[in-house]
């Protein structure tokens, strides 16, 4: 799980682990690559999930849809023959990050659509992140509609394309939410759970293994590679 591809601006004091410069993600792959991985999207993914294919592949996510992701990351996963999925924030496609602008204090831009086009052109997918990046646990049923059933609606008019993969905001989510995620037509859904997803995971509710601005490249094998991320997971759980 990422989101920014690129380097923390000087002055920002909060979340700067959702950061992650172009070299280090460009370490990171590489050393996928170097160890027998294949970086991939959540549809190219889904059979593996399935467990209809084996093999030793990474799910490469990347959530909100940042003008980064397209001038930093694609570059880095066209050279490895990687895919990997942008979860997009429909409503605010062209714009920056809205919902956590203020808190942040500082506007981050999101793609085009002509870019969202380039970066599907250029063989990587385009999931669902919503339209407004709400809490989803506090919408009422016409709200998640809107929000789940119409960012679908909404970035299939700008690819012309299927949208089949969804990312709840904030990881939040429950039984309701996940259901009417489900019913929209999505094959799968991820959250901000922390583990690896094995075959018999729920599909609506996919763990991820965050990759943050501090993580060197030991710490990104011992989560990519190990169970410490499920161990961690467990834990808070238990």
């Amino acid at each position: 799980m990422y989101h920014n591809i690129a380097q923390a601006p000087r002055g920002l004091r909060r979340w700067r682990s959702l950061y992650v410069s172009p070299g280090a993600f460009a370490r990171q792959m590489w050393l996928l690559k170097r160890l027998g991985y294949t970086g991939l999207s959540m549809s190219d993914a889904m059979p593996y999930l399935r467990g209809e294919r084996k093999g030793r592949i990474a799910v490469v996510t990347l959530d909100d849809g940042y003008v980064d992701n397209l001038e930093s990351a694609l570059p880095v996963l066209q050279r490895y023959g990687f895919t990997a999925t942008c979860y997009v924030v429909s409503g605010s496609i062209g714009r920056y990050n809205n919902w956590d602008a203020e808190k942040l204090g500082i506007q981050k831009p999101l793609m085009t659509a002509a870019q969202l086009r380039a970066w599907h052109q250029g063989g990587m997918e385009v999931g669902a992140h919503t339209r407004s990046h709400p809490h989803l646990t506090q919408c009422s049923d016409a709200q998640l509609q809107d929000e789940i059933v119409g960012s679908k609606a909404d970035l299939e008019d700008h690819l012309g394309a299927p949208v089949t993969q969804f990312c709840y905001p904030y990881g939040d989510m429950n039984d309701h939410v996940a259901e009417v995620t489900r019913a929209a037509g999505y094959a799968a859904a991820t959250t901000t759970h922390r583990g690896r997803a094995i075959i018999g995971t729920d599909l609506w509710r996919l763990p991820r293994v965050q990759v943050a601005r501090h993580h060197v490249l030991p710490q990104f094998a011992m989560r990519a590679f190990t169970n410490y991320e499920n161990k961690r997971y467990e834990s808070k759980r238990a």
